[in-house]
C-alpha cells in the first residue's frame, strides 16, 4: 500500500464571505504524478499555496509526509520543490549564478548540485547566456531546476505550461516525467488543460468552485469510458420517442440538435437505423464511439470546458 505524501482533511480557505477552497479532501500518495485539474479560477492555486505554507487555511488539515504540516513546518519544507505562478530570477545572471544564489539560500552546499540540476533541465549548454535572454520555456526549466536543487522527496508545480510554445511544453512534460520515474520523486502538478493532464498524470483530482469533485486514476477512468451508438437524425424529439415506444431504449442522451447517442444495443445500429427509418425519420450517420474524457469532465463540472 502506498504511503500518503499529502492528505488534506477539511481544507476550507474564506476571503471575506468568498470561499476559495471547500472541505476539500485530497490524498496524494508516493511516487505518483497527481494532476490538480480545474479550470482558472477553482482553487487550484489557493490550494497549492496552502500546501507550501504561504497562506494558512481558515479551516482543516494539512499532513505531509505523515506530519501535520503547521506543527513541523520548516522540517516538512525542505523536503518539497516547488514551482508557484512564476517568481523571478536575476535577469542580468546566467542559470549557474541564479542557482548558485539559490544553492546558498537553501543551504545546498553539495558540490555538483547545480551541475545536475542544469543537466536534468537541458541548461547545461547555456553557461554565459543571461536569463534576460533566455525564452519563456527555458525560464520555466530553470525554475524546475531551483526547485530540484535539495533533491525534494516531493514536487509542487503550479501551471508549469502556461504560456509556453507545443514543443515548450513538451520538454517540460518529458522532464516531469522523468523526474518522476528515474529519481522516484511525488509530483502533483496544477493545470486546466485536460489533454496535457492527460499525457502527464496517473492520477487526478478535479477542483470546481473550490470543491474536490473527485480523485480517481486515469487507468480506472478509461476503463469507466462507455460505448455508444450516435445517430444524426432529422427530428430529434421522436426519434427519442420512437427509441423508447418501439425498442425499450432508455439509456440515450440527445447531444446537439439531431444528434442522438445510444449506449444500449451495441450491435443492433441497423435494427435501430431500420426502425427510424421505417417511422419517417431520415438518418444521415451513424457511428460506433466511445465516451471521451473530456465529455467526462463536462459531465463532472455540470457543463463548462476545462482548456
Amino acid at each position: 500500500m502506498m504511503t500518503a505524501i499529502i492528505q488534506t482533511t477539511r481544507l476550507t480557505k474564506k476571503y471575506g464571505g468568498q470561499i476559495a477552497v471547500n472541505d476539500l479532501n485530497m490524498t496524494v500518495k508516493q511516487g505518483q504524478i497527481y494532476g490538480f485539474l480545474g479550470q482558472n479560477g477553482a482553487g487550484k492555486t489557493t490550494t497549492i499555496r496552502m500546501l507550501l505554507g504561504l497562506i494558512k487555511p481558515t479551516s482543516g488539515t494539512i499532513e505531509m509526509f505523515g506530519e501535520h504540516l503547521y506543527d513541523k513546518q520548516r522540517e516538512i519544507l525542505r523536503r518539497v520543490g516547488s514551482i508557484v505562478e512564476f517568481s523571478g530570477f536575476y535577469e542580468n545572471l546566467t542559470a549557474r549564478e541564479n542557482l548558485m544564489i539559490n544553492a546558498s539560500l537553501v543551504g545546498v552546499h553539495t558540490k555538483n548540485a547545480i551541475d545536475e540540476a542544469l543537466e536534468i533541465v537541458g541548461l547545461q549548454g547555456e553557461p554565459s547566456k543571461k536569463v534576460e535572454k533566455f525564452s519563456l520555456g527555458m525560464k520555466q526549466r530553470l525554475g524546475i531546476a531551483r526547485a530540484i536543487l535539495h533533491h525534494p522527496e516531493l514536487l509542487i508545480l503550479d501551471e508549469p505550461t502556461n504560456g509556453l510554445d507545443p514543443i515548450g511544453i513538451k520538454e517540460i512534460r518529458n522532464m516531469i516525467k522523468s523526474l518522476a520515474e528515474e529519481r522516484k520523486i511525488t509530483i502533483l502538478v496544477s493545470s486546466h488543460i485536460l489533454s496535457e493532464v492527460e499525457l502527464l498524470a496517473d492520477h487526478i483530482g478535479i477542483i470546481h468552485l473550490g470543491k474536490l469533485l473527485e480523485e480517481v486514476s486515469f487507468t480506472e477512468l478509461r476503463q469507466r469510458n462507455r460505448k455508444f451508438l450516435e445517430f444524426q437524425v432529422s427530428n430529434d424529439n421522436r426519434a427519442v420517442m420512437l427509441l423508447e415506444q418501439h425498442l425499450a431504449i432508455t439509456d440515450y442522451e440527445v447531444r446537439d440538435e439531431g444528434i442522438i447517442r445510444v449506449y444500449s444495443h451495441i450491435g443492433q445500429q441497423g435494427k435501430i437505423n431500420k426502425m427510424l427509418v421505417d417511422h419517417q425519420i431520415e438518418v444521415t450517420r451513424i457511428a460506433l464511439s466511445e465516451d471521451k474524457l473530456e465529455d467526462y469532465f463536462v459531465r463532472m463540472i455540470g457543463g463548462d470546458k476545462i482548456g
